[in-house]
């Protein structure tokens, strides 16, 4: 057996030719055996040798990973290891471990490298704030259907493209806005109307078509038709009626919800002022819950529609647009300067998702006004809320409080 140790504190090094140390013969061997010699004892003061021999010097070279170790395995291809990198062998205490990157074949493209540390974390949590942001700001776009936001409903009637704008809720809405003409013995009567059901149902101000003989709606694509009264509430001055032999496609206005209005929401109007019909006119909402006391009578009403083409009504004690007469009814209505005119009544009051959020019943003109040719709009008109409209629609359907 081959002497392990020389002298005091040197050891011989292992054979050459095997990186583990364990070469004899054809046989592995501890690279230091039991130090024991029939001729030489061991000296008890020397230190006893290292579990594996001392580490030496490396040399790294590019692609090379250095570390240094802290237990024990087996390891090599497809071996166990002991540590926690399988396959290797965790090098032991106070020694170095070396692996050598294989060697990467050239391409064409050199791959771009990634940010690292801190920097590539920032650039993560900018990425991701970046959309949760955008992300909040299309969802809450697309939950309100509108660049400008209204309060009334979430909506929306008009096409993503012309969100909005006055001229997008006019496209849209127009064709549901008719005008009406009511003839009687005391003349003509024009006013407006919203198609509220496919079958040609209008909703429309009782005082359009009070006392008419004969009822003819103008769509917005220039056709008439015969229309008959469905039901009539002179109490809130709303009217249903519908159209007879109603063509089909007729384009159905969305009723929105006007407990949700607010002073300076933008609105938009649409009606048959003057029998100009599909007349667009803009402002905003100017007040809520005004009290508006209009005539019940019949033959009040008539003169209302004809005639001066005033709209007589009461407010804040005063009378506008001639005598409202002794039979009286109050309602609460949105205030707005959209320009209102004779013809108006009954047309349509639109948020900005093309919503219809009233019915346009009075307006006020000039004190001195006595003829349509002199009265117009001075930017106060009114709208009976479309919340007033719908809860009356089950009575009007049955004949109206009227019949």
């Amino acid at each position: 057996m081959t002497e392990s140790f020389r002298r005091s504190g040197e050891y011989e090094h292992p054979q050459q030719g095997d990186e583990s140390g364990y070469v004899q013969g054809n046989e592995q061997q501890p690279a230091y055996p039991q130090q024991q010699h029939a001729s030489s004892p061991v000296n008890p003061e020397w230190p006893p040798p290292p579990a594996h021999r001392p580490a030496e010097p490396v040399a790294v070279e590019p692609g090379t990973t250095v570390w240094p170790g802290a237990g024990s395995g087996q390891g090599g291809d497809g071996g166990q290891g002991g540590g926690a990198f399988g396959g290797h062998p965790e090098p032991a205490a106070a020694s170095t471990a070396v692996l050598t990157a294989e060697p990467v074949p050239p391409t064409h493209h050199t791959p771009k490298k990634r940010a690292k540390g801190p920097l590539a974390l920032l650039a993560a949590v900018a990425i991701v704030a970046a959309a949760i942001g955008g992300g909040t700001a299309y969802g809450i776009q697309e939950l309100t259907g509108n660049d400008t936001v209204s309060s009334s409903t979430s909506t929306s009637v008009v096409p993503t493209a012309d969100k909005g704008t006055v001229a997008g809720v006019a496209k849209a809405v127009s064709p549901s806005i008719v005008e009406i003409t009511a003839s009687s013995n005391a003349g003509e009567a024009t006013g407006s109307g919203v198609i509220i059901t496919s079958d040609g149902e209008i909703i429309t101000n009782n005082h359009v078509i009070s006392g008419a003989s004969s009822i003819k709606v103008q769509l917005s694509n220039g056709k008439s038709y015969t229309a008959s009264v469905v039901g009539t509430d002179s109490a809130k001055d709303l009217a249903l009626i519908k159209l007879e032999d109603a063509p089909s496609g007729l384009t159905v206005a969305t009723l929105g919800d006007s407990s949700g209005v607010q002073v300076g929401d933008e609105v938009v109007a649409i009606g048959s002022p003057e029998g100009l019909t599909g007349t667009v006119t803009s402002g905003i909402v100017s007040a809520l819950n005004r009290d508006v006391t209009v005539s019940t009578d019949e033959s009040q009403g008539q003169q209302q529609g004809g005639g001066s083409g005033q709209w007589p009504f009461e407010f804040g004690g005063q009378q506008f647009n001639g005598d409202t007469g002794s039979s009286t009814t109050t309602y609460k209505a949105l205030q707005t300067d959209a320009s209102l005119n004779p013809g108006n009544s009954g047309g349509a009051l639109i948020d900005m998702n093309g919503n219809i959020i009233g019915i346009n019943s009075a307006m006020y003109s000039a004190a001195d006004a006595t003829s349509s040719s002199s009265a117009g709009s001075v930017g106060l008109g009114f709208a009976i809320p479309i919340n007033t409209v719908k809860s009356d629609l089950a009575t009007l359907r049955a004949g109206g409080s009227d019949s």
